[in-house]
């Protein structure tokens, strides 16, 4: 008894080790969140299949307690208490898929992934493991995502030892050749330090301010300027128009994070000007659950606050090429850059908006797991955030 209760601590601190490590924000340590199916596989209960589960991804998380009471401006305990609700799916569908056959173990955590990266456990499905197909099959694509998937499924299994042999070696060479995704000719993604104001401060100066920005990156030939999530605020034809015609002697397109409201809520979406035209140009799939995504609400009669179009827009046009955005939150889960490869975009466009996030990697795992995705599809990425 005594040896299976030191045993089970010992697979805790293992996945505890494993999330933290692999999601600590540096895309070469990605691979390291792969030792979650095998610490998982040797649990020795369900109970303890469970506890390593939320060890895992409580730990690869870590940051989101302090980063809510940063964002509402309170103390850690609705940061907690978030960070403990977002971890239920996870381990419930990874205990529910435990079981003692070992031969039925491949398939139960097949399922288990395949759960975890669509709607609606997807939702929450952050810390995937498949994320590290970025770094270990990079340029690979499809097929990189489907021996990521099957090596996934084989470090469940008796040879797992061979197979996470096998996978070290293709990180040691991938590290050794590792080159971060490309950037587009003609674009570029503007990142700023304007703190919780980006967004929140609508004055004249402020627009005036990003403008003189997008112009000093469109004179270093860039036809394209990428500008955070909630850059311009609150999209209203004042905004617009001001823009309009700030812009309408250039020829540099702006694509730029701004909010669509209405009395049933809001759309988180990106906009496109430029000399010619405005348009919306892409409205985020899956917003942030609890702080913007509040489907509830609208129960009782209140505005359901931000709204998710969970696979609308998966790519959008941009000048003569295709463009599949991601907006903060998307970064974080699966489904969204997978629905926007299948329709096999020119590049990728990551946006967000993370001054809430100071003092944690929430940013950097963002940005790391952006990158693998980009790599593992061999798409050029252009990113843009504000902390």
């Amino acid at each position: 008894m005594r040896r299976d209760y030191l045993r089970a601590m010992l697979l805790i601190f293992a996945s505890i080790a494993i999330g933290a490590v692999g999601w600590s924000g540096h895309v070469m340590l990605l691979p390291v969140a792969i030792g979650f199916p095998v610490v998982w596989s040797i649990s020795q209960s369900r109970l303890v299949a469970a506890l390593v589960s939320t060890g895992y991804f409580l730990a690869a998380s870590h940051g989101l307690p302090q980063g809510v009471a940063a964002f509402y401006s309170s103390d850690i305990w609705p940061g907690l208490l978030l960070w403990l609700c977002a971890s239920i799916s996870f381990v419930i569908v990874h205990a529910v898929s435990w079981t003692k056959k070992a031969g039925a173990r491949p398939f139960c955590y097949l399922l288990a992934v395949v759960i975890m990266a669509l709607p609606p456990f997807g939702i929450t499905g952050w810390a995937h493991p498949v994320t590290a197909a970025g770094v270990l099959f990079p340029g690979w694509g499809w097929w990189g995502l489907g021996l990521m998937t099957a090596s996934l499924a084989g470090l469940v299994t008796r040879m797992w030892p061979a197979v996470a042999i096998a996978l070290a070696g293709l990180w040691l060479w991938s590290a050794a050749i590792w080159t971060d995704p490309k950037l587009p000719e003609a674009w570029r993604g503007v990142d700023l330090e304007l703190g919780a104001s980006l967004g929140r401060e609508a004055g004249l100066q402020r627009q005036r301010d990003l403008i003189a920005t997008v112009r000093g990156a469109a004179g270093d030939n860039a036809r394209f300027v990428v500008l955070p999530e909630s850059a311009l605020g609150f999209w209203t034809p004042t905004v617009e128009r001001f823009w309009t015609g700030a812009l309408g002697d250039g020829d540099a397109t702006v694509i730029a994070g701004a909010v669509v409201a209405d009395a049933r809520g809001y759309d988180n979406v990106l906009v496109s000007i430029d000399s010619k035209s405005v348009r919306i140009l892409y409205r985020e799939r899956m917003p942030v659950p609890g702080s913007m995504w509040q489907p509830w609400r609208s129960w009782f009669g209140e505005s359901a606050g931000a709204r998710a179009d969970f696979f609308a827009n998966p790519v959008v046009s941009v000048g003569a090429g295709r463009a599949a955005p991601l907006i903060c939150y998307e970064q974080l889960i699966v489904w969204p850059i997978l629905q926007s490869m299948l329709h096999d975009p020119d590049l990728v466009v990551a946006v967000g908006n993370g001054w809430w996030t100071e003092g944690t990697s929430i940013v950097s795992i963002q940005r790391a797991a952006t990158t693998a995705w980009a790599r593992l599809f061999a798409k050029p990425l252009v990113t843009s955030f504000n902390t």
